[in-house]
Formats: structure tokens, sequence, C-alpha cells
């Protein structure tokens, strides 16, 4: 199993960078090779299930992640949302965070734990190497776009 932790302080608000994390097909558009579509569409809530079309043609593959918990901020206070793995090759969990940060900017915070089904343990380091950079690269992204 590898595990992920990335944190961001962005120049933002609370709900903004809340609204820009939490847009999921916004993560399709920063993710290579990514689609991804939303049941039901809107509102997401507890349940909402969150699938990403990852590949090319025959390799592709779905990774469907249900959420769990959905607690927006509100009142200045932190939100947060908990996506559980659900697929056939990709398991484990995420969480997206957002909290007060220094100066009136918004901490961002992505923890995921990621096991990829039928590779061997052997293989975690690069799973782990290749998800930082990709996730890292998709909140970046996330956070600079309206």
């Amino acid at each position: 199993m590898a595990n992920l932790l990335l944190e961001r302080t962005a120049p933002l608000p609370l709900d903004e960078a809340w609204r820009r994390i939490t847009r999921w097909r916004r993560h399709g558009d920063v993710v290579p090779l990514t689609v991804v579509r939303v049941v039901p569409h809107e509102p997401t809530r507890a349940g909402t299930l969150v699938v990403a079309r990852s590949g090319v043609g025959p390799l592709a593959f779905d990774d469907p992640m249900e959420v769990t918990v959905w607690r927006p901020p509100e009142g200045g206070a932190a939100g947060l949302c908990r996506l559980e793995k659900r697929g056939r090759v990709v398991l484990g969990w995420a969480e997206l965070e957002v909290r007060p940060g220094p100066g009136g900017r918004t901490r961002v915070i992505w923890r995921e734990e990621i096991r990829v089904r039928f590779l061997p343990s052997l293989f975690d380091g690069a799973v782990r190497h290749s998800s930082r950079y990709v996730f890292g690269r998709a909140l970046n992204h996330l956070l600079r776009q309206p």
C-alpha cells in the first residue's frame, strides 16, 4: 500500500478552495488520460459515486470512489471529504481537507492510501512516487483555476 500526503497553502477563502478541489469533473481535466463522471450529478453528498476512467482503449479502467464523508467548510470551520475506492483495480481511500491557514489563506490537505490490485508491494514506492507527482500537479492546477 502506498500512502500519500500533499499539502498546499492557497490565497483563497475556505469555501472557494473547497469548491475548486471538489468539482470532480475538473479532476479529469488535470489528470492525464482521465475522464470523471459523477452519479448522481449534483449536489455531492455522502453516497455520491465519483468514477474516474483512466487509460486508453482496452487498457482503460474505472476507479469508482464513494463519498463517505461530506462536510463542507462552514462558518470558518474546516471542511472534509472522504472517498472510499470501490474498484477492481485501485483500492484504498482519499481525503480532501480545507482548513484556515495563515494570513486568511486556506490550508489544503490531500491524503491518500492507494493499493493497486495484482501489483506486488515491491512496487509501492513507484506507485507513491508517481501518485505524488500526478496528484500534486492536479492539486496545483485545481487551486489555480477558478
